[in-house]
């Protein structure tokens, strides 16, 4: 039975065909969210413990080296840049596993949050850099990390804004059906950004400041990058882009 917007209200069950509900690595019930279990446990889902490891150790390296040395308007950039990864590392792991209609418009609301709290935060932190930059009178866009983190920034915005109206404004794109064809581009660049993130996080362990001044351990936020992949890529739902058995009906999905 479908609700009046024509997403499915009932719960996939072992009876049902669940080739097109597979994760890319795994099986089904891997990656999906439970009926009846609270929204935050997708967080550690299947292998979203690893994710959530590997977040958790980055962001905790980066704030020790940080808080250990004295504190200047600089030592914000890395500090909030950190946070606002980690919102979007809980924004990807806590919609992931959503399958129903009622957790997918649960879970879209809750990744619009976490994902809104990173963009503030990421403006925060550029903000901060380019005063910083003015203030001492920097080179601007020099560094490879500065390079990928304007080119971040960038995908960062364009691709919330994509995500907040697709979802909450389909009447932009001429109604629901029109809106709801962009949802597969939509993952894409969340999973494009995420990985642009953490690949200018180890850009940044390659910085003067960094070698000379914090000395954050280029290792381990290798690991730890290559933790959140771990826990993030074998969620991902083949049908979700066009992949799975059933992928006509993708248009009456929301997630």
């Amino acid at each position: 039975m479908a609700s009046a917007t024509g997403i499915p209200d009932r719960a996939i069950g072992p009876e049902d065909d669940i080739g097109e509900e597979e994760p890319l690595l795994g099986q089904r019930g891997d990656a999906s969210q439970k009926e009846g279990l609270p929204l935050y446990q997708n967080l550690v889902l299947g292998t979203g413990v690893l994710a959530e490891a590997g977040i958790l150790l980055l962001v905790s390296s980066v704030w020790a080296n940080v808080f250990l040395h004295p504190l200047i308007l600089f030592s914000a950039h890395p500090l909030l840049n950190s946070a606002g990864l980690l919102a979007v590392t809980e924004a990807v792991l806590i919609l992931q596993p959503t399958h129903t209609g009622a957790q997918k418009r649960q879970g879209a609301k809750v990744h619009a949050a976490f994902n809104s709290f990173a963009i503030d935060v990421f403006i925060a932190a550029f903000v901060i850099i380019e005063v910083s930059k003015f203030a001492h009178a920097g080179t601007h866009f020099e560094s490879s990390h500065a390079i990928l983190g304007l080119i971040t920034y960038i995908i960062l915005f364009v691709q919330a804004t994509i995500g907040v109206t697709v979802y909450f404004f389909p009447a932009l794109y001429g109604g629901e059906d029109r809106a709801k064809s962009l949802y597969k581009w939509h993952r894409f660049g969340g999973y494009l950004s995420l990985a642009l993130l953490l690949a200018t996080a180890i850009a940044a362990t390659q910085t003067d400041y960094n070698k000379e001044t914090l000395g954050i351990n280029v290792w381990a936020i290798i690991i730890s990058a290559a933790l959140i992949l771990l826990g993030v890529v074998p969620r991902i739902k083949k049908q979700k882009f066009g992949f799975g058995l059933r992928h006509a009906e993708e248009s009456t999905h929301i997630d």
